[in-house]
């Protein structure tokens, strides 16, 4: 299985409103792509100084699937409608899980 972790950083002005929209509509989205195994989304509790202020968690099969939930529609209309404008940041990496770790 693949981690695939994502953290953003906001541009200036992005309100809680605008957060809170963008964590419905990536839970709404996550319901109708099938390879995701888990996801979890959401602001930055900030209980430690700096870091991002919101990240994705999306746990899946493997490469193919990784591509798929990527390449979504449903994902790339969250893109398109929400995150994309709000974006001043983003970093992106793939960790392998096996059995018994983060599912």
């Amino acid at each position: 299985m693949i981690l695939h972790l994502v953290t953003f950083r906001w541009v200036d002005g992005v309100t809680d409103e605008r957060v809170s929209a963008l964590t419905e509509a990536l839970n709404r989205m996550a319901e109708g792509i099938d390879v995701l195994r888990s996801y979890v989304a959401g602001a930055n509790l900030h209980l430690r100084p700096g870091g991002a202020d919101y990240a994705v968690a999306a746990v899946v099969d493997d490469a193919a699937a990784l591509d798929a939930y990527l390449d979504h529609p449903l994902h790339a209309e969250v893109y398109r409608e929400h995150l994309g404008p709000m974006i001043a940041d983003r970093s992106a990496v793939q960790l392998p899980l096996t059995s018994g770790t983060l599912t």
